[in-house]
């Protein structure tokens, strides 16, 4: 079997390059720098979360629309 995807080789370019993003940083800066990535993960999630909500709204409303013009017959 021949992988099509090297989970550590991703891994390891991920923790490279937050290193390089890092470097330097004072240990107050770091952790300020980890309070904003988390803060940006979670209003991606939310709008994520709102983009799913918003479709699944969308398909109850066709779901039901189908059901009432079937039932109209």
């Amino acid at each position: 079997m021949r992988k099509t995807f090297d989970c550590v080789a991703m891994k390891r370019r991920g923790a490279e390059k937050i290193h390089r993003q890092t470097a330097g940083m004072s240990a107050e800066q770091v952790l300020a720098f980890w309070r904003q990535r988390t803060e940006e993960l979670r209003q991606k999630k939310r709008r994520a979360r709102g983009k799913k909500r918003a479709s699944q709204q969308v398909k109850e409303a066709r779901t039901a629309s189908a059901g009432l013009f079937f039932q109209s017959k």
